[in-house]
């Protein structure tokens, strides 16, 4: 396993392509950009990236694992009934992969749809989500890039069971596990990792306090070392990213002493 961060760690506080340098100077060398405007879905964009890595890798050989989209600009629209804004939705969600694949990403971090409506029971036709889910990870694949749909505590994918029935419809669908959005469901990490072992691609990192209060690593109640043991247990050996909220750090110190206490964390779980 490995330790890399999300360029999600510095949304509010710095664009997309600022914050690849200090991600390499903390000694990452791997990370995930989440694309924080539709400007930052062009070829254009792609190159600006890309000459940002290029001088990131004075410091560190960082390498993109994975790109993350602003959920609510198109991914609920590809579940939509209205053909029009299905059409739209994955004329995004392609242009996407297309920065993925120029910026040498191998997988996508998929929210999906969300369900706002806290009053309304939702009842999934799975047939038709699983087609959809197949089709996005066509397009993904053509790509070079694997689908990796992530539990979180608003979207549909917010119980482990919603994955385990959808995996065993879509034989090459991928996932991301996110602890702190597993707490914010209400719902034991272990039982998402149980259905997603072998699935498995992408993990978010994030610290939290006993009354569900965000925090960086070493600085809440969370046990990464047995976390390491056990994704190293369930046979998992890829990479886990630092992604935080902004406004639960101070400054670039705070990021090194999490990111240090993840690294010391994953070695004496070994």
């Amino acid at each position: 396993m490995k330790i890399g961060v999300s360029t999600a760690t510095y949304f509010s506080r710095m664009y997309t392509e600022e914050t690849l340098l200090p991600i390499a100077k903390l000694g990452a060398d791997t990370c995930e950009v989440f694309f924080a405007s539709r400007c930052e879905y062009t070829q254009e964009f792609g190159d600006t990236l890309n000459r940002s890595l290029e001088i990131a890798r004075r410091y560190a050989p960082l390498q993109v694992h994975s790109v993350h989209a602003l959920t609510n600009q198109f991914e609920p629209e590809l579940f939509s009934v209205n053909d029009r804004a299905y059409a739209d939705a994955l004329d995004t969600y392609e242009s996407v992969l297309k920065v993925g694949k120029q910026i040498g990403a191998r997988h996508y971090t998929f929210h999906g749809a969300t369900m706002l409506k806290k009053a309304v029971k939702y009842n999934f036709d799975f047939n038709r989500i699983s087609s959809r889910v197949d089709n996005l990870i066509d397009m993904a694949s053509g790509y070079g890039i694997d689908f990796c749909y992530e539990n979180v505590h608003w979207t549909y994918f917010s119980t482990p069971q919603y994955f385990a029935i959808l995996k065993e419809l879509c034989p090459r669908l991928r996932c991301t596990l996110d602890i702190k959005q597993a707490m914010q469901s209400g719902i034991d990490y272990t039982e998402y990792l149980a259905v997603m072992k072998d699935r498995l691609s992408t993990v978010h990192l994030c610290d939290y306090t006993h009354d569900g209060k965000l925090a960086i690593p070493g600085r809440g109640n969370f046990d990464f070392v047995t976390f390491f043991k056990r994704l190293a247990d369930s046979g998992y050996d890829g990479v886990c990213l630092m992604e935080l909220y902004a406004k639960d750090y101070n400054d670039d110190d705070d990021l090194k002493e999490a990111y240090g206490y993840l690294l010391d964390c994953l070695e004496r779980a070994k």
